[in-house]
């Protein structure tokens, strides 16, 4: 497996000298924000882990190598380059063989991140069972992933257009703790709640990094959710935010969006909708989550 890992100079360093490393995605590069917000906010995010006393390693697939931690330059092309495949488990012989451009979810980086040894991961928020998930069978890959691979993620709870409830019966019905971070309600990425709670509430990144630590300690395989609030400041109003996917959920069925192109069809619509909020409530969560990874996988490596 090491043939096909590539890190960079400050990442390896990290990893054998046993420093704290947190694992990035690189599909919110590729596919989640316009040039050159999406390089600021890529550039912003590791120096919010350095700051915590963390390692940042952004990863992705290129050259037929999977790349841990993306020198400026790799990012760049990321942030500019179209036709980027997004990579999930399924994507990864495929792009890896015919070395092409990959840019990995929330899944495919927390493969990533295991075969490296990095145990803690920062997102914006994971994916889940889609609203109507009971007709179209539309789940995530994130979740399968979520119940085999020992990663920690910590993210704003699930994307506010999936069905939340349904997602954390998957997650349960899996074993997959979900863990609040000073909340004990599950949060819906734009808003801080939600109509469901957590399994835990848990207030100190030690605490945090001890459960997961006895967790893996124990023999039970699978991650964990780190379920981190957007900052107040930043947050929407939950019931706002609901009546305006709705709207978008109608629009994108009048229009016969179906497949990959529903989320970022909602997701463009509900931009629209919030005048840009949206947008910088996504900004806000996704460096509050690097700020909480950063402190958790510190706190993992002293234990």
């Amino acid at each position: 497996m090491e043939q096909f890992l590539s890190y960079t100079k400050e990442v390896q360093e990290a990893l054998q000298n046993k420093q704290p490393v947190v694992a990035l995605e690189s599909t919110i590069i590729s596919h989640g924000l316009p040039y050159p917000q999406n390089l600021e906010m890529a550039r912003k995010v590791e120096e919010i882990i350095r700051e915590q006393g963390a390692v940042p390693a952004t990863i992705g697939i290129m050259d037929g190598e999977i790349k841990i931690g993306l020198t400026e330059e790799e990012l760049n092309d990321f942030a500019t380059s179209e036709n980027v495949h997004k990579v999930s488990r399924r994507d990864f012989a495929h792009v890896i063989a015919q070395r092409e451009l990959g840019a990995t979810t929330v899944a495919g980086t927390m493969i990533a991140a295991e075969l490296a040894g990095i145990k803690v991961f920062a997102t914006g928020g994971i994916g889940g069972v889609h609203r109507e998930g009971e007709i179209t069978w539309d789940v995530s890959a994130d979740l399968t992933e979520l119940a085999q691979t020992n990663v920690a993620v910590v993210c704003a709870g699930a994307k506010s257009i999936l069905d939340i409830g349904r997602t954390l019966e998957y997650l349960e019905t899996h074993g997959v703790p979900v863990i609040g971070y000073k909340t004990n309600t599950f949060p819906s990425f734009y808003s801080r709640v939600s109509e469901f709670g957590v399994d835990y509430q848990i207030d100190q990144p030690e605490a945090v990094a001890k459960s997961l630590k006895t967790k893996w300690d124990l023999g039970l395989e699978g991650g964990a959710i780190i379920a981190n609030p957007v900052p107040e400041h930043a947050a929407l109003d939950y019931n706002k935010i609901e009546n305006v996917i709705q709207e978008a959920i109608t629009e994108a069925k009048n229009n016969n969006i179906t497949g990959k192109e529903v989320t970022p069809f909602i997701l463009d619509k509900v931009k629209s909708l919030t005048d840009g909020q949206s947008l910088e409530t996504n900004l806000a969560l996704v460096y509050h989550n690097a700020e909480v990874a950063g402190l958790i996988a510190s706190a993992y490596q002293e234990n």
